[in-house]
C-alpha cells in the first residue's frame, strides 16, 4: 500500500512537473528599433509556457543558414530576406508582419541631394539583402536612373553592413545611404545626413517586416506554433498601447543606452509596429525582387503557397484583438 501511494505521489508529481515544462523556441532577430517587440516576446513568454532564446544576427539573411542548421524556430526578417530565402530552399513560412516602414534615404549634408535624381553621379550605401535595398533600387527606377556596383553608370551602388554606413557617410566615403531605423534617425540627428526621401512611392509601398516560422514547427508542433503567436500577438499589442514602455525596452535592452530618446522618437515616427501581412504584399515584393534582380531567384516563391496567416488570425480571436 506505501508503494503504491509512493508510486502515486511521485507520478502526480512528475505529471506537474511536466504540465509545467516550458517548451524553448530559439529566435532569430535583428538589432534594429521597429524590432523591439519582437525582442520583447522573450520577456512574456513564460506566460505561455515558452522559453524563447533570441539570438541577434547582423542582417536577415545571415538566419536562413542557422535555420537550416536547425538553430532557429522563428524569426524576424525583411520580407525580401524571408523570399529569397524561400527561394533558395529554406524551409519557412511567413506568418505575420511585425513593423512597417524604417527607412530612410540620407545624404551627405552639403552635396544639395533634395531629390531621388540627385543621386545621379553619386556612391550610395545599403546593406545587400535587406528591405532598404530593394526600395532602394525601386526608387532608382522609377527615376529612370541605372545602377552598378562598379562606376560606368548612374549610380554606383556602394554594398556594406548597417553597422558601417553610418560611418561611411560620416566619413564622406559614401555621398548617400538607404539606410534602416534608427540609425538612419542618428544620422541626421547627429548633423552627418540630411533626409532625402522615406522610399515609400513605389509599387512596394511601406515594406512590411515579416515573422517566419519553420516548416518543422508549423506543421509538426502546432500547439507551440500557436502559443508562439500569442505571445508575439501580446507583445505587439503591449506596444503598440505603451509606446513610453516600448522607448524605455528598445533603449535600454536592445540598445543599451546608445541611442536617444529623440533618436527612438524620430525612429518610430517612420516606423510602425504592426501584427499584419497579406498576401498582395508578399507578392508585389516577390515580383519586385525579380524585376529588380534582387535576391537572384531562379524559382521565386509563390505567395499563396508559404505566407500562413491562419495562427495569427487565430491568436487574434483567442485575444479578442482586432
Amino acid at each position: 500500500m506505501k508503494i503504491s501511494k509512493f508510486l502515486l505521489a511521485a507520478g502526480t508529481i512528475f505529471f506537474s512537473l511536466s504540465a509545467n515544462a516550458e517548451d524553448v523556441v530559439r529566435l532569430g532577430n535583428l538589432k534594429f528599433a521597429h524590432y523591439g517587440a519582437v525582442s520583447y516576446m522573450k520577456e512574456i513568454a513564460g506566460k505561455y509556457s515558452l522559453k524563447i532564446e533570441e539570438r541577434m544576427f547582423a542582417k536577415g539573411l545571415d538566419i536562413m543558414p542557422a535555420i537550416i542548421a536547425g538553430e532557429i524556430d522563428i524569426s524576424a526578417s525583411a520580407l525580401d530576406a524571408a523570399i529569397a530565402g524561400r527561394a533558395g530552399g529554406v524551409p519557412i513560412y511567413v506568418l505575420a508582419g511585425f513593423s512597417k516602414g524604417g527607412a530612410r534615404i540620407v545624404a551627405q549634408p552639403g552635396l544639395n541631394i533634395k531629390s531621388v535624381a540627385d543621386l545621379k553621379g553619386k556612391r550610395v550605401g545599403v546593406a545587400r539583402g535587406g528591405a532598404q535595398e530593394l526600395l532602394l533600387l525601386a526608387e532608382l527606377a522609377k527615376h529612370k536612373l541605372t545602377w552598378s556596383d562598379q562606376p560606368g553608370k548612374d549610380v554606383q551602388i556602394v554594398y556594406m553592413a548597417f553597422a558601417d554606413l553610418n560611418q561611411a557617410l560620416q566619413q564622406k566615403q559614401i555621398d548617400a545611404m538607404c539606410q534602416s531605423e534608427p540609425q538612419s534617425s542618428q544620422a541626421i540627428n547627429k548633423g552627418w545626413g540630411v533626409e532625402v526621401i522615406k522610399p515609400y512611392d513605389t509599387e512596394m509601398g511601406e515594406p512590411i517586416r515579416a515573422l517566419v516560422m519553420t516548416e518543422k514547427m508549423y506543421n509538426e508542433r502546432r500547439d507551440v506554433a500557436l502559443r508562439v503567436m500569442k505571445v508575439f500577438v501580446e507583445a505587439t499589442k503591449y506596444f503598440i498601447d505603451n509606446p513610453a514602455a516600448a522607448e524605455k525596452y528598445v533603449r535600454e535592452n536592445m540598445f543599451k543606452g546608445q541611442i536617444t530618446s529623440q533618436d527612438y522618437q524620430d525612429a518610430l515616427s517612420n516606423a510602425a509596429f504592426t501584427y499584419d501581412m497579406t498576401l498582395d504584399h508578399a507578392q508585389v515584393t516577390t515580383d519586385s525582387m525579380v524585376k529588380y534582380g534582387v535576391g537572384k531567384m531562379t524559382k521565386p516563391p509563390v505567395a499563396k503557397d508559404w505566407v500562413k496567416l491562419d495562427l495569427l488570425t487565430q491568436a487574434k480571436k483567442d485575444l479578442k484583438i482586432k
